[in-house]
C-alpha cells in the first residue's frame, strides 16, 4: 500500500496547492490527492488555499506533482449524486481532468438529499446520475470511488445498493475511515463488506474528544485528526486491506501539516509491522 495526502492538510494555514505538493514531499509522502472546482474561485486564484480549478491544465499539474517526486492517488471531485443537473456535468468534467493528470479514481458522494426531494425519487436520482457518470468513466478507464459521507454511504447497506444500481467495474469505493466512525458505524466491520470493492481509501482519524461529541449525529468531516491520535485502528484497517489484495493508497486527511507529519509516522510504522 502506497502512502498518499489529500491536499486539504495545508487549508487553515491558508496555503495554495503548491504548498501542499511541496510539504507533501518534504514529509515523504508519494502521492497527493487534489481537491478540483468548477470555474475560478477567488481565493484559490489569490492563493489563500488548495483547491484547483478544472479550467486550469492538468498536465500542468501533473508536471509539478511529477517534479516533486509525486504522483496522483486519485481526485477529489465531491459532487451530490442525488442532483443530476449538478453532478453528472462536474464528475464526468473531472473524469476527464483525472485521465490527462494520470490519476486513476474520482472521488464523490451523495451529497445532501433536497428537502423536497422524497427517497423513491432520490434513489432514482442516484441510478440516473451514475449511468451518466459511468459511461464516461469506462471511455476514459477511471474509476468512480463512492466514499461514505451522508446519510445513505456511511451505512454499508446503503453503500452497497448505490454501488449496485450500476453494475460496473469502474463504480467502486473511497472508504473513508473516519466518515464511517462518526456516523456510528464499526469503519473496521463495514471496510470487510466492501474490501473487495475498495479502490482507494481515505485515512483518516477522528479525535476522541470529537467522537465524544458527535459520533452517531454527523455523517463525516472533512477533515480528521493525525492518524494514530484518535480512535480508528490502524492495525485493523491494514490488515482488512491487506486480506483483500488491496494494492493502492492510504490518503491522509487531516487538518494540519503536523498533523500529516504524524500521520506518516504512524501508518509507515503499521505497514511496517505487517498489518
Amino acid at each position: 500500500m502506497g502512502l498518499g495526502i489529500n491536499a486539504e492538510f495545508v487549508r487553515h494555514d491558508d496555503l495554495p496547492f503548491s504548498a501542499a505538493v511541496e510539504h507533501a514531499a518534504r514529509l515523504g509522502y508519494r502521492y497527493l490527492e487534489p481537491c478540483l472546482l468548477n470555474g475560478r474561485d477567488l481565493l484559490a486564484e489569490a492563493e489563500y488555499y488548495h483547491f484547483r480549478s478544472m479550467d486550469e491544465d492538468p498536465l500542468e499539474v501533473r508536471e509539478q506533482l511529477a517534479a516533486a517526486g509525486l504522483r496522483p492517488s486519485a481526485v477529489s471531485a465531491h459532487a451530490p449524486l442525488m442532483r443530476p443537473d449538478v453532478s453528472v456535468d462536474y464528475i464526468r468534467r473531472a473524469i476527464r481532468y483525472a485521465s490527462d493528470l494520470g490519476a486513476p479514481v474520482v472521488n464523490t458522494d451523495e451529497g445532501l438529499r433536497p428537502d423536497w426531494m422524497g427517497e423513491p425519487m432520490a434513489w432514482e436520482m442516484m441510478r440516473y446520475s451514475l449511468t451518466m457518470i459511468e459511461r464516461t468513466a469506462a471511455r476514459y478507464g477511471i474509476c468512480v470511488g463512492i466514499e461514505p459521507h451522508g446519510v445513505y454511504t456511511t451505512k454499508v447497506e446503503g453503500l452497497l445498493r448505490i454501488l449496485d444500481l450500476v453494475p460496473s467495474p469502474w463504480i467502486r469505493v473511497n472508504f473513508d475511515t473516519g466518515n464511517s466512525f462518526l456516523a456510528g458505524s464499526d469503519p473496521v466491520a463495514d471496510l470487510r463488506q466492501v474490501a473487495d470493492r475498495v479502490v482507494h481509501v481515505h485515512a483518516k482519524d477522528i479525535a476522541f474528544e470529537m467522537a465524544a461529541e458527535k459520533r452517531g449525529h454527523v455523517t463525516g468531516t472533512p477533515v480528521g485528526c493525525a492518524c494514530g491520535d484518535g480512535a480508528v485502528d490502524w492495525t485493523a484497517v491494514c490488515a482488512v486491506l491487506r486480506q483483500a489484495g488491496y494494492r493502492g493508497v492510504l490518503s491522509v486527511e487531516c487538518g494540519t501539516i503536523p498533523q500529516a507529519e504524524r500521520s506518516i509516522a504512524h501508518l509507515r510504522g503499521v505497514l511496517a509491522a505487517g498489518a
